[in-house]
């Protein structure tokens, strides 16, 4: 008789407890399958987190790397400027002293060979040489030298076609004659040769 009384009890109990809970969803009551989704979504959000910080690492990486190899072009384009403005500082300066080159060159090739060998002339002659050679050595010590053009095809980077001559002596296109001389300072063009190249002669009219 003593154990019926409690039995009843606890009965009544899982009942009025039941009612209570009527209606309430499974998920949210205490041991239903909510609590259990909670927990497994944990460890799915931890793993989404550390994926989002490893995708935001590696963006930063880039960053970084992309930083440094902009920085590097930077100092390689500023060293390049300050090596083209040592290189080319006399450019304007050696571009106004070639026409002193030709001026020398024409007063020399004017003097008649007759001439050369008089007593008289000899000194002045021999000044002018000597100082044409004292500036073509300025001229190389600067990076500056002559355009070769003679028997050479015609280069439109360094040479400037004035006439045709017609000849069958070289190929048609071949530089037989030079009116001014071209000179390159380093790698650029100073000034180009004006040249006469050869052409194939026109057939004779019966």
């Amino acid at each position: 008789m003593s154990d019926t009384k409690p039995n009843t009890e606890e009965q009544n109990n899982d009942a009025a407890a039941a009612a209570e809970l009527e209606g309430v969803p499974e998920s949210m009551k205490e041991g239903g399958d909510g609590s259990n989704n909670s927990e497994a979504s944990r460890p799915e959000n931890a793993d989404n987190r550390v994926e989002a910080l490893e995708n935001e690492l590696a963006d930063a990486k880039q960053a970084v790397l992309y930083a440094q190899a902009e920085t590097q072009n930077v100092r390689r384009r500023l060293e390049k400027d300050a090596q083209d403005a040592r290189a080319y500082a006399a450019t304007g300066f050696a571009r106004d002293m070639l026409s002193v080159m030709d001026n020398m060159q024409r007063a020399l090739e004017a003097i008649p060979a007759e001439v050369k060998d008089e007593e008289k002339w000899k000194g002045l002659i021999n000044g002018i040489e000597a100082t044409a050679r004292e500036l073509q050595s300025v001229f190389e010590k600067n990076g500056i030298k002559r355009v070769a053009s003679i028997g050479l095809p015609l280069d439109p980077n360094q040479h400037q076609a004035m006439v045709e001559i017609p000849t069958d002596e070289k190929e048609p296109g071949t530089i037989v004659q030079e009116m001014q001389s071209g000179y390159m300072i380093k790698d650029r063009l100073l000034r180009p040769a004006f040249v006469g190249v050869a052409k194939k002669p026109e057939a004779a009219e019966e």
